[in-house]
């Protein structure tokens, strides 16, 4: 599948919607499965078979809804444009958003062949055949997220997340329901640690969230800056030299923000959890015993992990 090209664009303005091809293999409910596994999600809204989500395109707030009835295309309405008119700049962002989102441009195929030969991954990716490893776009969201994520349960780290995006987040009112936009790094850079902690956060998370904040909105750190390295081992280390980015949540952003299928957060409890139920092991499996396993795996650590999180939820 080819990189996103806005003349793959189908714009409807008599229904305020456009479409984008999807590439084979590609499975709406596999995916739709993954994104409702919390009920505690706050970034997006499902209701039946429609993905509500708020997107900021620079000061404008946009409401969009994603749905597919054929797998074969994603169909994107516009639901409520605030302050700006929808102009086809506005309609590409939102494109390339949602593109991105659901990881449109990898091609599956090399690693549905290498799942076939592994005893691991040749079942999961039978049980979610389709499934795209959904990503976070923006920069500042991953690693907030990833910050958010460490050392504490899943769905901690959801209520953590809610109580961010709810005291500083974007709000948007439509037809009786609030969406939310996460908090712009500028937002969260000017607080003390003492805003955070207030919402349980630990002091260590709250400077690490704020400091993060900080080198963003001074333009010390931006996605397409280490995109730019276009080298797995140069994005590692320089997320690695950022106070509060270890190993596990360094590889995370790499997962699902910078898109490197090689990024490996071996040190994944949820991985390490899926590995022992697939395994039908008594405990949990050593990470010596993990790099053995994943030796089979190379180039596409980051979509086998994701698979195997599906196993638990």
């Amino acid at each position: 599948m080819p990189s996103f090209d806005p003349s793959l664009l189908t714009w409807s303005k008599q229904t305020s919607s456009f479409t984008l091809p999807l590439p084979e293999p590609f499975r709406y409910e596999q995916n739709l499965g993954y994104l409702t596994r919390s009920t505690n999600e706050c970034l997006f809204h499902v209701d039946n078979s429609d993905i509500y989500k708020l997107l900021l395109v620079g000061d404008n707030r946009v409401l969009i809804a994603v749905n597919s009835e054929d797998n074969l295309q994603l169909r994107i309405s516009v639901l409520s444009s605030t302050d700006t008119p929808v102009t086809p700049a506005l309609l590409e962002h939102v494109a390339r958003y949602v593109w991105e989102w659901f990881d449109l441009s990898t091609d599956l195929a090399p690693f549905y062949a290498l799942a076939e030969h592994d005893p691991l991954l040749d079942q999961v990716t039978q049980d979610f055949y389709g499934l795209r490893l959904l990503g976070i776009p923006d920069l500042f969201e991953a690693m907030s997220w990833g910050i958010m994520g460490q050392q504490i349960n899943l769905a901690f780290a959801y209520t953590l997340k809610r109580r961010l995006v709810e005291t500083f987040g974007t709000r948007l009112d439509w037809q009786g329901r609030t969406y939310w936009a996460f908090p712009a790094p500028e937002r969260i850079a000017g607080l003390a640690p003492e805003a955070l902690t207030a919402l349980q956060f630990t002091g260590k998370k709250a400077e690490y969230l704020i400091g993060v904040a900080q080198m963003m909105a001074e333009g010390r750190l931006a996605k397409e800056q280490l995109l730019k390295m276009n080298d797995f081992a140069a994005m590692e280390k320089e997320l690695l030299s950022i106070r509060g980015i270890g190993p596990w949540t360094a590889n995370y952003v790499l997962m699902r923000c910078l898109r490197n299928a090689a990024a490996f957060p071996i040190a994944d409890v949820g991985l390490h959890n899926a590995l022992k139920h697939v395994l039908g092991l008594d405990e949990k499996p050593t990470l010596p015993h993990i790099r053995q396993l994943a030796e089979n795996w190379k180039g596409w650590e980051a979509y086998a992990t994701f698979y195997l999180w599906r196993v638990l939820y």
